[in-house]
């Protein structure tokens, strides 16, 4: 009587589990989940029945006391910690760590390997930096909100990416290409201007000794250690000592994606010639006893073609391979979930073209800066590149396309919601929570913007296209 109702119900979900596993492998999925997240997010910040819940979770304190019986050791770790925070200086440590790891592997191996191949999106990211920036200060030079211009110059990958895909072949794959090494390169610019202007009051010696252990681990690969546990263990070392350094936390995750071994245990022959023989050995042994295939000594071998295949890969793929789904959908729709949800006590909060004399304007140049400054900046400075022949125009592409792909490069989101909850923590407290609200709102809108522009005017160009064939 049972029997058939459960043998659908599993085959129903092992149906939905490959669905799931199939839409999670599409390019456009990540960016479609962080919407659904932001979208939580304010829903439950403003809703009257989960709003004080959603607040308290997140300022709720997350710390480890550690005392001895005689009282002698008595202290908290980490200080002044709570869900928020964990959320922003211990989570985003590893999205920053992976975001490192896809640098290093960029510029060893991909569209950043080469000065020819890297000069044009290097170009473009840095010009995408500066007019926003430009733009921002321009606005609130001498306000309250002077020092959230670094938020308006990062790039969202994800997003990027998500709508790229969306458009299939209406954008040829060398604009595409140009705009992910573009929000690569972009990171990199983005992770430096976090370490220098957004980090605290830095202690010499602290940030001396994370030095030391820096240089260790660097002593470590040049000998040829490629074990996992000794670097992961010199990571944590290394975030400890920058979070009560000043640099911000964050930080340690890039530099230690970079020191991370790059050079696998076997290389090509080794891992041929090792191949074979436990290859030619699994044949030996086929059919020397009645235990059907594979035996005792086949699976010794093909323990041994496992070991072998997984040493053929650099820890620093492993790693990133590894870490890689864990980011892309808990990390990151987490961090949305936390920053996102803005409370919106003041339908003015919307107005992102208000100016106050004292306050300044920081959600107006947040949104210029992301909907006109990232375009410009990349438009101009790759013109002037290619104008000057620095650099070559992307292949089968335009100036009327490629303005729009560039528009697309105004989605901020996740390093602009990040770079915007450290600018303004020097502020009162009252003053530092509105302009943080104003900045993600602005973030928000922004890059809804520009990602809606973007695909207008390559929709636009498209169309224009076809009319002409």
């Amino acid at each position: 009587m049972s029997i058939i109702p459960i043998y659908t119900w599993n085959k129903s979900i092992l149906a939905i589990n490959k669905r799931s596993k199939r839409l999670s492998r599409q390019p456009w999925f990540q960016g479609v989940l962080l919407l659904v997240c932001v979208a939580l997010a304010m829903l439950l910040a403003n809703l009257p029945l989960t709003s004080h819940y959603y607040h308290s979770l997140l300022e709720t304190e997350i710390q480890i006391h550690f005392a001895s019986p005689n009282g002698t050791v008595d202290f908290m770790f980490p200080r002044d910690m709570t869900v928020e925070k964990f959320i922003n200086d211990i989570l985003m440590v590893i999205f920053f760590f992976t975001v490192g790891l896809e640098i290093k592997r960029e510029v060893a191996h991909g569209e950043l390997s080469s000065v020819k191949k890297a000069l044009l999106p290097v170009i473009a990211a840095f010009g995408g930096v500066v007019a926003p920036a430009l733009i921002y200060t321009f606005i609130n030079h001498g306000t309250a909100a002077a020092s959230g211009w670094g938020i308006p110059t990062a790039t969202d990958i994800a997003f990027a990416v998500c709508i790229l895909s969306m458009l299939s072949d209406k954008v040829p794959v060398s604009l595409k290409v140009f705009l992910t090494a573009l929000a690569i390169a972009d990171d990199l610019i983005a992770i430096l201007v976090v370490a220098f202007f957004y980090g605290g009051k830095i202690n010499l010696v602290l940030l001396s000794i994370a030095l030391g252990v820096i240089l260790f681990s660097l002593l470590l690969r040049k000998l040829g250690d490629k074990h996992m546990f000794p670097y992961v263990f010199l990571s944590v070392v290394v975030w400890i000592l920058f979070y009560y350094s000043g640099i911000h936390a964050t930080m340690s995750g890039v530099v230690m994606a970079f020191i991370i071994p790059a050079r696998p245990r076997y290389n090509k022959a080794q891992y041929f010639r090792k191949r074979n023989r436990y290859i030619a050995k699994i044949d030996a042994y086929d059919g020397i006893d009645e235990e059907p295939f594979p035996n005792g000594p086949q699976r010794h071998c093909l323990r041994k073609l496992q070991h072998i295949a997984h040493g053929s890969m650099d820890m620093s793929y492993r790693v990133e391979h590894s870490l890689g789904p864990w980011v892309n959908f808990l990390i990151m729709p987490v961090f949305a979930l936390a920053n996102a949800g803005v409370q919106i006590k003041d339908p003015a909060l919307f107005n992102i073209f208000s100016f106050d004399p004292k306050l300044g304007g920081a959600a107006l140049g947040i949104f210029l800066g992301l909907l006109a400054g990232k375009p410009l900046g990349i438009t101009l400075f790759s013109w002037l590149a290619i104008k000057f022949k620095i650099a070559d125009m992307p292949k089968d592409s335009g100036w009327p396309l490629f303005i729009a792909v560039a528009c697309l490069g105004g989605i901020g989101f996740t390093m602009s919601i990040f770079v915007d909850t450290l600018s303004f923590s020097e502020q009162a407290p009252a003053v530092m929570e509105q302009l943080r609200d104003a900045g993600k709102i602005a973030v928000l809108l922004g890059s809804v913007c520009a990602g809606l522009f973007g695909s207008l005017l390559i929709e636009l160009n498209h169309s224009f296209q076809k009319t002409r064939k």
